[in-house]
């Protein structure tokens, strides 16, 4: 059973071996099928690979990477659930992004947790709630 949605930045630490403690949470939680991605954090490291010179290595790594997750698609609540968090934010000056108000949106819906590095920029999302496995 999924229980996290895990946040672009946590796929890169992750594809960079950042921290063995990460890695070890990660494969643990990907072995036991409790870990996914929204089809907003594909798009963003699908963006960040096109960035790469065509030759560049991290390509194939962050290929194999992706495959290992399930990939949860945008549903018509998550665009729902989207708008409401965006005009707040907006409304209370402290907006985060469009991606990130999405992937949180889409997390929210699915009534999971996050898993991210920027637990300081999520934080503002009411209700959301967030893991760093890299602490």
């Amino acid at each position: 059973m999924i229980k996290y949605l895990a946040d672009t930045n946590i796929l890169g630490y992750f594809a960079r071996n950042s921290s063995a403690a990460l890695q070890k949470r990660m494969l643990a939680a990907l072995k036991k099928q409790e870990i996914a991605i929204s089809a907003i954090t594909l798009a963003e490291t699908r963006f960040g690979l096109a960035m790469l010179q065509a030759d560049d290595k991290r390509r194939r790594t962050v290929d194999l990477l992706l495959n290992e997750f399930v990939v949860l698609p945008w549903t018509g609540a998550a665009a729902d659930r989207y708008g409401e968090i965006a005009a707040h934010l907006q409304q209370t000056g402290q907006a985060i992004g469009v991606m990130d108000t999405q992937i949180a949106a889409h997390t929210l819906v699915l009534d999971l947790c996050l898993l991210t590095h920027n637990t300081r920029h999520f934080e503002r999302v009411p209700g959301l709630k967030l893991q760093d496995w890299m602490v």
